[in-house]
């Protein structure tokens, strides 16, 4: 086997894998450094366990729901280590497809922990490879804060691999992740509390999309705990004792911390090779994602730019065509990027907050519906939908769109072609919607409420 190369990548996730993939297809001889499993935190402790999860998670209310419909559903029950064991196969099932598309693009894979020794060398375990560049796209990791009793807490891989599921749970943390948690483990049946540290969670989200889907979570049962933390975690047989700011203890089954992910830099640079990083401990880049050190490289995640699977895809795509291409790439474009959060119910948003809009000097004109989807409207059920457009007023111009409730993400992809095509408040207004679906709400939007910069 060869033991020079182009390009040394390390990582073999998502990023990582499309920049070897098209790496090579630009004609570089290259090689892929993984120590733990294809396809990264995505693939395997990440969106797609997590969505699947997420649907799972569902079919309690989706058999409520049947009943109003006429169907008579008595006697249902949910096993666990079925929905578990199923989703691990499947996991492997990817992991064998992203090794066999890196053989088939004729990449080397070498399997171990790779390090940063020294320029244009890469050492593998006891193996050292030499290489004209390296790019390291290693991902992060869950981050769990210290303090007494840490050690008593899981993260968030480990509830893809649970032996039992728990009865009562806490999970701590107010982003995406904790938020997702919250409402999966709920819709499988635990009592939830989710704890948070501040007075709202999805910081960073629209404001009425932060509300709205605290208000649902509320009246779906899920006991949101704001503006508090946890002090400590002690053990009472098979209990987590768990201490609050205000000095009360409260046992659970289990708790999980979603507080954050920070760059998977463990062991990963020789000291002399350690490149520049930010003042949240990524690694700073340029717009060429070229660290301070030569011919290194770095994207996704572990860069904490955009920590996106789709945005470390692109990148990753950027990259080779910009080093081993025939013609050099437009600059990335990190704007109106659509993102989802798979919460109960499920958020889609591009482009600016409310917000966010402001705080760049906009004046605006907001609208904003909130509505019972059809589904639910043959039952007690009050399941409800929020979606909102933020308007340059100036301009026309949509600047945000902001969905929470069923089929948020889909809907909102469609919607994010159209904003990065510069679509305005008129062109919402001259597509004629599809009757009756959730989507038409917002081509059929008519009352504003405009907002001034001060």
């Amino acid at each position: 086997m060869t033991t020079d190369f182009d390009l040394v990548v390390i990582g073999a996730g998502s990023g990582g894998v499309r920049a070897a993939r098209m790496a090579s297809s630009h004609g570089a001889r290259v090689a892929i450094v993984e120590e733990r499993f294809f396809g990264g935190t995505c693939v395997n402790v990440g969106c797609v366990p997590k969505k699947l999860f997420s649907y799972g998670a569902h079919f309690g209310q989706e058999f409520s729901l049947a009943e109003d419909f006429g169907y008579q559903i008595e006697g249902w029950s949910f096993h666990w280590p079925t929905l578990r064991d199923n989703k691990t196969r499947e996991i492997e099932r990817l992991n064998g497809i992203y090794q066999r598309i890196l053989n088939q693009a004729g990449v080397t894979i070498l399997q171990g922990h790779g390090r940063v020794v020294g320029p244009g060398q890469v050492q593998v375990d006891e193996q050292v490879v030499t290489t004209g560049k390296i790019l390291v796209a290693v991902g992060g990791k869950p981050y769990v804060p210290d303090f007494p009793g840490r050690e008593h807490v899981r993260i968030s891989d480990d509830l893809f691999y649970l032996q039992t599921l728990p009865e009562k749970v806490a999970v701590v943390g107010g982003g995406y992740i904790a938020t997702e948690f919250a409402g999966i483990l709920h819709g499988l049946g635990c009592q939830v509390s989710q704890i948070y540290r501040r007075d709202l969670f999805l910081r960073g989200f629209d404001g009425d999309i932060r509300r709205f889907v605290a208000e649902q979570m509320q009246a779906q049962g899920v006991d949101l705990r704001f503006n508090t933390d946890v002090q400590a975690i002690d053990l009472d047989g098979d209990k987590k004792l768990v201490t609050f700011q205000d000095g009360h203890i409260e046992a659970f089954d289990e708790v999980f911390y979603a507080t954050g992910r920070i760059p998977r830099l463990d062991n990963l640079f020789a000291d002399a090779m350690l490149p520049a990083l930010n003042d949240r401990g990524a690694i700073r880049v340029d717009e060429q994602f070229q660290t301070s050190q030569d011919n290194v490289y770095a994207l996704g995640d572990v860069i904490g730019r955009v920590e996106l699977t789709p945005v470390a895809l692109a990148e990753g795509m950027w990259l080779a065509a910009h080093l081993f291409g025939q013609t050099r790439p437009a600059a990335m474009d990190y704007s109106n990027i659509a993102t989802a959060v798979f919460s109960h119910p499920n958020i889609g948003t591009v482009g600016l907050s409310e917000e966010e809009a402001l705080e760049k000097g906009h004046s605006l004109r907001v609208y904003r519906s909130s509505f019972r989807p059809m589904r639910y409207t043959l039952g007690d059920k009050q399941e409800r939908t929020l979606i909102k457009l933020v308007v340059d007023d100036a301009s026309d111009r949509v600047l945000g769109l902001h969905m929470a409730g069923e089929d948020a993400p889909e809907i909102t992809q469609g919607f994010a072609v159209a904003m990065k095509m510069g679509a305005t408040k008129a062109d919402f207004d001259a597509t004629i919607g599809i009757h009756p679906t959730s989507a038409e709400e917002l081509v059929t939007l008519r009352q504003a409420e405009r907002v001034n910069p001060s």
